[in-house]
């Protein structure tokens, strides 16, 4: 067996904006005369999102007047986590990648000003920095070019603006953790994959860092393949809850063996992991491999990130059983796992009936 070592590409996730002089000329707070968008601009911020890519603020300049400004243009509600403040850009930058739970190095900053990308790139030199005299060409750049774009690419900022909501419902909230997720009538469905899941499959796998159990980058045509073969089990998860759906949020795919499972691939958003969806789906294979009369093997390969994968593969009750060319096995309990948490409703298509 040997360790897949394909690089995984370098895909934006989310533009941070300065404001005077790079989306619009002039600066606000000495003329209040600033009408109009910088040309492209307004094209760019809307190409760019309806590929699912995010855009957020990182600017010195009065909040208020900011965004009433923001307002006024008609482009308000395209930014999440505005960070309007006197603070460093480099400390916006990283309240950004924080309050959105995504790597700072899928970050893309844009200023006019070399002084600010430089005082940005020393602090975080894994963002990518862009002079705004190039803004309107990102759309053309290959880092802005999503692989796929899936119907999760065309609403991916409603439903950060509907987590958002969620947040500071949970902030008010007084009760316990349980009680909340019970408040907000969770449906999680695990389905077999089919062909109209392929491009969001594989954009979860480029996009998962955190949550993936083993970094292997499968292509679009490599989980085609295993979501048509009887020997494999590919499936997807999607959540949804009152303020609306996460989407598809979570991807198992399994090797069928007469006595042995192996779970090559689990990963999960990290817009959930709140949630406690990843056991309910690693539970879900379990179960299907223990009808199957096997035992699910898990394969885990450490990554510079993916700690927690191997924390929730231990917490499951799954024990190290040995290591095979980098890849750590770890296999589940012979025992049937426990049901999924009271406050989620749970709905499971058979690994065989796939779309």
């Amino acid at each position: 067996m040997t360790t897949d070592v394909r690089k995984r590409p370098r895909y934006i996730k989310c533009v941070v904006w300065d404001l005077d002089h790079t989306l619009w000329d002039g600066i606000l707070l000495e003329n209040a005369a600033v009408t109009e968008l910088k040309p492209g601009i307004r094209e760019t911020i809307v190409a760019l999102d309806e590929r699912g890519i995010l855009h957020s603020i990182a600017s010195r300049n009065d909040p208020d007047i900011a965004v009433a400004k923001l307002t006024e243009l008609g482009i308000a509600e395209y930014f999440l986590h505005p960070q309007i403040s006197w603070d460093n850009k480099s400390a916006s930058v990283a309240t950004i990648a924080e309050r959105l739970n995504i790597g700072i190095d899928t970050l893309a900053f844009v200023d006019d000003q070399a002084l600010e990308r430089d005082e940005v790139g020393f602090a975080h030199p894994e963002v990518l920095c862009i002079d705004a005299e190039e803004a309107a060409g990102l759309p053309d750049r290959p880092e802005f070019q999503p692989k796929h774009v899936t119907a999760d690419s065309r609403v991916r900022r409603h439903m950060y603006q509907a987590s958002i909501e969620r947040s500071t419902a949970e902030d008010q909230f007084s009760g316990t953790n349980d009680e909340f997720l019970a408040t907000l009538d969770m449906r999680f469905t695990i389905s077999p994959a089919g062909p109209a899941d392929i491009g969001r499959a594989e954009e979860l796998v480029v996009r998962t860092n955190q949550l993936n159990s083993t970094g292997v980058m499968y292509s679009a045509e490599e989980l085609a393949a295993h979501a048509d073969s009887d020997d494999h089990v590919l499936l997807m998860a999607e959540l949804e809850d009152k303020y609306g759906t996460y989407g598809q949020v979570g991807l198992a795919l399994a090797q069928r063996g007469a006595e042995q499972w192996r779970l090559k691939l689990l990963l999960m958003s990290c817009r959930v992991i709140s949630r406690g969806v990843g056991t309910v789906l690693l539970n879900h294979v379990v179960r299907l491999a223990q009808a199957d009369g096997a035992r699910l093997v898990a394969e885990y390969v450490p990554t510079e990130r993916n700690r927690i994968m191997y924390i929730t593969y231990r917490f499951a009750g799954f024990t190290e059983i040995g290591e095979q060319d980098g890849v750590t096995l770890l296999a589940a309990s012979p025992a049937p796992p426990p049901p999924p948490p009271a406050y989620l409703t749970v709905q499971a298509l058979a690994a065989e009936h796939r779309r």
